[in-house]
């Protein structure tokens, strides 16, 4: 013990006396590779978990997006019965775990890891990283609307956490390298390494950018995807959705449309989550029972609307082509952002594990393939052959301006897409998403401070 704490030690002096160059190249790489290691762990936990929890003992087949395997899935259920047993049991056992054995790790995961940036960068505990993991396996894996990303960002922002105890960092320090473990391992999990250095920079902050964690994130972000992908695989999630898009100014119309909608369903997302979040003290029951409630009414509300269980980012796949979109019900396109949206607070606002980003794509690629199919019926000038590019540009917006970060995220949901293309129309609807929603101070990551002036 003596010697493993003196090896700390000395390398730990090592780091503070090294210059900025060589301090984040190390720190950068290690946090990196633990990132991509745990994305990597993370993704494997969750298929094996939803394969048999949803496929062997449910009978559903879902579906996935290109970078998963691109299977089509179907919305059919071979026992229906079993679903909202598998829910209310995935979400009990969860968050029995969560609450036996780390507390702190109940939630979507990521408002701990931003807190800590401005707190204490050295107060994320291992065991509550563990916990996450198996909890959010358990959550999205039986069914749960939630999204991969918050564990991964756990487990690297952990990582950093750690290191800022063990090699003693200064809080300066420390708090970048939390922040580069929030964006590593979004960024990894989702194979977009520039979104995620972007991320690590703005995620902290609603009307600010940490010019400080940009450059090391370039590092450790390439290093986190390097990991991810040389073991499986550098496919974009989507693929290449829409690969020769030109830029259309006839179409800057829709783009307008799109930002108005999806500005509001980003903010009725944040304000319905953690509307939830509130109202749950005020209900009976304990912090085992109100999840596994929230669980059962998920599985229940699966049997009209099968997209909403579990990630969905299949769904988006299936959502992006003529074909596959017209299999769905209009009814479904339509009324999917909203039972995306209360699925997701009844997951994860009642107190489950697991990810909001991965909710905030799936609702706003529908926001757009909603819009898309009505725009086809009216024949009007402008509308793209396929709702791909209504469906990419709806995901940057939706999300990145409930976020407060637009940038990172309308170059992840690009880097996701395999389709940077699309980027001067997307410019369009973000920026009017974001001016609409940054008049408000609703955010769907709470922990945000507004600026580094009002940090306390």
């Amino acid at each position: 013990m003596i010697t493993r704490l003196g090896t700390f030690g000395r390398f730990g002096a090592f780091i503070r006396a090294s210059g900025y160059l060589r301090k984040w190249l190390i720190l950068g790489v290690s946090i990196g590779v633990i990132a991509g290691l745990g994305a990597v762990t993370f993704y494997l936990m969750l298929d094996y978990t939803g394969r048999f929890l949803l496929g062997y003992l449910g009978g559903y087949d879902q579906p996935t997006a290109v970078g998963d395997g691109g299977h089509p899935g179907s919305a059919d259920f071979a026992r229906p019965w079993a679903i909202p047993l598998l829910t209310f049991g995935g979400a009990l056992v969860s968050a029995l775990i969560v609450a036996k054995l780390a507390p702190e790790a109940e939630g979507h995961g990521t408002d701990s890891a931003i807190e800590a940036v401005h707190t204490d960068p050295r107060a994320i505990r291992a065991r509550a990283v563990l916990v996450k993991m198996v909890a959010s396996a358990l959550t999205i894996g039986s069914g749960g609307s939630g999204g991969r990303e918050g564990p991964t960002a756990q487990i690297s922002a952990g990582f950093g956490s750690l290191l800022t105890r063990r090699l003693d960092l200064t809080d300066e320090d420390g708090r970048i390298a939390v922040a580069l473990g929030i964006g590593s391992g979004i960024g990894a999990i989702f194979g977009a390494p520039l979104g995620g250095a972007v991320l690590a920079a703005s995620i902290v902050y609603r009307a600010d950018f940490d010019y400080r964690s940009l450059i090391p994130g370039f590092i450790t972000s390439a290093t986190a995807y390097g990991v991810y992908g040389s073991i499986l695989g550098f496919e974009p999630l989507f693929g290449h959705v829409v690969p020769e898009y030109t830029f259309d100014p006839r179409q800057s119309v829709w783009f307008v449309i799109i930002g108005i909608a999806s500005a509001a369903v980003g903010y009725l997302y944040a304000r319905v989550f953690y509307g939830t979040v509130a109202l749950m003290p005020l209900l009976p029951g304990g912090k085992v029972i109100k999840p596994a409630i929230g669980g059962l009414l998920v599985g229940l509300m699966a049997l009209l609307i099968p997209q909403v269980l579990g990630a969905g980012y299949g769904w988006v796949q299936l959502a992006t082509t003529v074909d596959t979109l017209a299999a769905i019900p209009v009814w479904i396109v339509l009324l999917l952002p909203l039972a995306k949206i209360l699925a997701t607070s009844l997951s994860i606002g009642t107190g489950g594990s697991g990810g909001i980003f991965g909710p905030g794509i799936v609702i706003g690629a529908f926001v757009g393939a909603a819009i898309w199919r009505i725009a086809d019926l009216t024949g009007l000038p402008g509308i793209p052959d396929g709702p791909g590019l209504f469906v990419i540009v709806a995901m940057m917006a939706c999300f990145g301006s409930a976020a407060h970060a637009p940038l990172a995220v309308m170059i992840m949901v690009a880097e996701m897409a395999g389709s940077f293309s699309v980027l001067p129309g997307a410019m369009i609807t973000v920026g009017i998403a974001y001016l609409m929603i940054s008049r408000t101070n609703v955010s769907i990551y709470s922990a945000q401070r507004l600026n580094r002036d009002s940090e306390t």
